[in-house]
Formats: structure tokens, sequence, C-alpha cells
């Protein structure tokens, strides 16, 4: 077991904390490995099976580790209506990947989302922390080129 995950789940102490140990994993390592699983179950005293369900029923927890750039792309109504379907689709190809995937080299994440937020300026898209508003395919592959 790796001290770092002892150290970040020790404070916890059983199933009732089991979604906090979880996003402090991942807050600490970027997604839950199958070794993090395993050291909290050891832990916490969890099966492991109760603990992979967890992982594997909320969106928000992730197995593999991120890319360095995470891309959101907006699925909400706004976007959708200004075709942000097509420009999902233009994203996969671009990238070589589907939605939720990383890229082989591991500079992007590909997550769709319900939405950004941003709907006066859809369709949008997030990479990192920044909203890019306004999209086509040509914006798309003038900001993949500000990243590459």
């Amino acid at each position: 077991m790796e001290k770092d995950i002892e150290s970040i789940i020790s404070k916890y102490s059983g199933a009732s904390d089991l979604i906090d140990a979880l996003e402090d994993v991942q807050e600490a390592f970027g997604h839950i490995s199958e070794d993090n699983m395993h050291s909290i179950n050891q832990v916490l005293k969890i099966p492991l099976v109760d603990i992979l369900g967890v992982v594997s029923f909320y969106s928000a927890f992730k197995t593999k580790p991120p890319g360095k750039h995470i891309i959101r792309i907006c699925r909400g109504t706004a976007c959708h209506i200004k075709g942000s379907t097509i420009l999902e689709e233009h994203l996969e190809d671009k990238l070589g990947i589907k939605a939720g995937e990383t890229t082989e080299d591991g500079k992007f994440t590909l997550e769709p989302v319900n939405c950004i937020g941003a709907c006066a300026k859809a369709p949008t898209m997030m990479v990192d922390d920044i909203v890019y508003g306004d999209l086509t395919k040509e914006r798309i592959d003038e900001i993949l080129g500000e990243y590459k």
C-alpha cells in the first residue's frame, strides 16, 4: 500500500465515508486505480465489489488517468440545437478517440457534459478551465492547435 493513499483515507472509518474517501483519492491521483481500490478495501474494510460498484456507478469517478488537458463539450439544449453533436463528432475524429476516452499520447481527454452554463455563446466547450463559445469545426481546429 502506498503511504500517500494511507494518509488520505486514514481519516475515514467505514462504508458511510466511501464517497468522501473516493473523492479525496481521485483529487490526489487524478483517478481511482485498482491499487487505490484495494487500499481502500484494506483500510476501510469495505468489500472490493462495493467499492467498484460505487466507482462504476458515478460518472464523476474515473478509473484511468485523465489527459493533460480535459475537453468538455456541452450537450445542453442550447448547444445541442446549435450543432454540438456534430462538433463532438468532429472532436472525436480530430483526436482519434470517442467521448470519455483519452488520447494515446495522454494529451487530451474528451468529456461530454450536460451544461457548461454559457448558453448565450452556444455551442460551447471548455478546455481545462477556459470556456470557448460560438464554436465551429474551424474554430475547434484553431483551439486544438493552441494546445498541441
